[in-house]
This record gives structure tokens, C-alpha cells and sequence, in this order.
């Protein structure tokens, strides 16, 4: 039986007209396996996440998860294939509580002719979560609050796990400790590392700190002008040599 990588991505481009925001992109991701992706501003970084999450389709190219090609034309299809894009506006409703926002699509329904009236198990999701919470390094004060009385490493954190909840094969953060103090970033950062540590999920991170993707990651990947310039490992390399690559230097 062959063991195929988690994530394949094999030459993808993306043109618009004559601009060519990614040229012969390819790379692998292996399960449990956290990876760093940089480059400066227009770099293309947005653009692959936006390819392999299905909001766009690439002009060329293939991407294969486990080793089945797919061509995802919405982000819903990449969903269901177990591909989910956590954004920095981190799609959480604020007035729920974490049960809800856990559950947010996906409500548990009661059976028979209640199903018709649309109530909900609530007790069964808020078992649910409760557990799913209990096994994360990060601790809520309150499970029942709503979300916007939670910090923005909190919130953070609850994107995160939804996605890890739900089984997600594939994980795409982008910038995930964007305007995040010191132990909040730390609390995301060790959220991470614990869903990669399950073995099932690979995440790609999209970040500028580059302090953060050493602590979390076994590879960086640099794009620059839309090629894929360089795929270090974490402690081979250094952030200088990044940055090189980042710049051009190298």
C-alpha cells in the first residue's frame, strides 16, 4: 500500500491575464506536520492558501490530498474534502457562546417529527464541546459567554479547535498571531503544536514573525514574486537565511 503525502501540490499556476501570481508551485505535506509559509507582500502567499482552500482554481496544475486529485470550485468542496481556512476575521459569531460557534453549521438536530421544528440537542453539543475544550491547552473562564467577551487569543484558539474538532485532515492558518500580544501568541502557537501532535491533521501557517515559525514548525516554505524559491527545514536553517531567500539575496 503507498503512503501518500497528506497534501500534494504538484506545478500549480495562477495567471491573470498576462500576470502570473503563482509559476509552477509544487510541494508536500505530510500528516502531523506543522509548515511555514512567508514572502514578502504579493508574494503569492494568499494566493496558493486561496487555490488549495477552493476559492480559486489554478490555471495549471494539480492538488491531491492523500493522494486523489481534486479540483475544488468552491471553499465548500474543500471543506468536505477536510481542507478548512482559518482568516484573520476568524469567522466566529460573536454573541455565541463556544458551544455555538463549535457547532456553527453543524447543530445537531433532533430526530423525528421535532427535526420538522428545528430544536436542537443542545445538552448532547454542550457535552460535547466541554470534552473537546478539556483536552486543549487553553483554558475559557466561561464556556457559556459569549465569544466577544473572550481575548483575541482565546477566539483565536476556538477557530483553531473547531477546525481540529471536526476532524479537518488539512488545517490553513493565515497569520494566526497577527495583533496578538506575547502570551497570547503563546497560547496560539501551543495550540497548534497540539493538533499537529495528533498525527491526523497537517497545518500550513501563513505569518511574518518568523520567531513564531521556528517554535511551531518543521519546514519553512519562501514564495517570492510567485515562485517557490526555497523549502528549508526549521533546524537547518536560520532567519537570516529566510530572510535572504524573502528578499532576493539568495
Amino acid at each position: 500500500m503507498i503512503d501518500h503525502p497528506l497534501l500534494s501540490v504538484q506545478h500549480v499556476s495562477k495567471n491573470y491575464g498576462a500576470v502570473e501570481a503563482l509559476k509552477d508551485v509544487s510541494f508536500e505535506l505530510q500528516r502531523g506536520e506543522v509548515v511555514g509559509l512567508v514572502g514578502d507582500n504579493g508574494a503569492g502567499k494568499s494566493t496558493l492558501v486561496k487555490c488549495i482552500a477552493g476559492v480559486l482554481r489554478p490555471s495549471a496544475g494539480e492538488i491531491h490530498l492523500e493522494g486523489t486529485r481534486h479540483e475544488f470550485s468552491s471553499p465548500a468542496e474543500a471543506l468536505a474534502a477536510g481542507v478548512e481556512t482559518v482568516y484573520q476575521d476568524l469567522a466566529l459569531v460573536e454573541m455565541f457562546d463556544l458551544t455555538a460557534n463549535l457547532f456553527l453549521g453543524r447543530e445537531l438536530v433532533r430526530t423525528g417529527w421535532l427535526a420538522r421544528l428545528g430544536l436542537l440537542r443542545k445538552r448532547e453539543m454542550e457535552i460535547a464541546a466541554r470534552q473537546a475544550v478539556a483536552q486543549l491547552p487553553a483554558r475559557f473562564p466561561d464556556l457559556d459567554a459569549p465569544i466577544d467577551n473572550m481575548s483575541g487569543g482565546q477566539r483565536q484558539v476556538v477557530a483553531i479547535s473547531k477546525a481540529a474538532f471536526w476532524g479537518r485532515r488539512l488545517l490553513l492558518l493565515d497569520e494566526p498571531t497577527a495583533a496578538l500580544g506575547v502570551q497570547e501568541s503563546a497560547g496560539v502557537l501551543e495550540m497548534i503544536g497540539h493538533t499537529a501532535a495528533g498525527g491526523d491533521t497537517a497545518i500550513v501557517v501563513i505569518a511574518h514573525n518568523l520567531q513564531h515559525l521556528f517554535s511551531v514548525c518543521a519546514r519553512v516554505l519562501v514564495l517570492r514574486r510567485g515562485s517557490m524559491v526555497a523549502d528549508l527545514k526549521a533546524d537547518e536553517t536560520t532567519a537570516e537565511e529566510v530572510v535572504a531567500y524573502i528578499t532576493g539575496a539568495r
